[in-house]
């Protein structure tokens, strides 16, 4: 078994659509970033690459690459699964929290989870998606920007 955590910081701003866990979630505001800017599914790729000893998201795919600027993060996500299985891995548990004042999280969960199944190749059941409120404090609470972590658990191929 192998396992790997990371965290995923990204501003909230106008003129951006907000896409989290692979779901378009309507809001005045969206995610600045190089990618489609989803936070909670670059926190989950990034673990399963730090679980594999790989680097980074940024070493994969840079944002200094035309490339992936837009893509959609589910991509990055299903190549990462990708590396997963061709290093003799699969998940065993994804365990996630989106941290977020608002809008409200939870008509999306579900969706969420489904997504990340899919990309990962899974049961929905070994996927956990979480989300809280910063209570008014920090850049959490303030609605500056989203703040996501993500812990992976993954098992050998037999």
């Amino acid at each position: 078994m192998r396992i790997g955590q990371s965290i995923d910081i990204h501003k909230l701003v106008e003129g951006r659509k907000l896409i989290l866990g692979g779901v378009e979630i309507p809001y005045e505001k969206g995610l600045l970033g190089h990618s489609d800017a989803d936070a909670l599914t670059h926190a989950v790729a990034e673990a399963i690459l730090g679980a594999l000893a790989l680097g980074d998201l940024g070493h994969w795919f840079p944002d200094t690459d035309p490339k992936w600027e837009g893509v959609d993060s589910q991509i990055i996500l299903k190549e990462v699964a990708r590396m997963m299985k061709e290093k003799g891995y699969h998940i065993g548990n994804v365990d996630s929290l989106l941290m977020i004042e608002r809008p409200k999280m939870a008509p999306h969960i579900e969706a969420m989870r489904n997504n990340f199944a899919k990309a990962l190749d899974c049961d929905v059941s070994k996927i956990s998606v979480k989300a809280t409120r910063g209570e008014g404090m920090g850049f959490v609470g303030r609605g500056e920007g989203v703040q996501a972590s993500a812990a992976v658990l993954l098992e050998e191929d037999k």
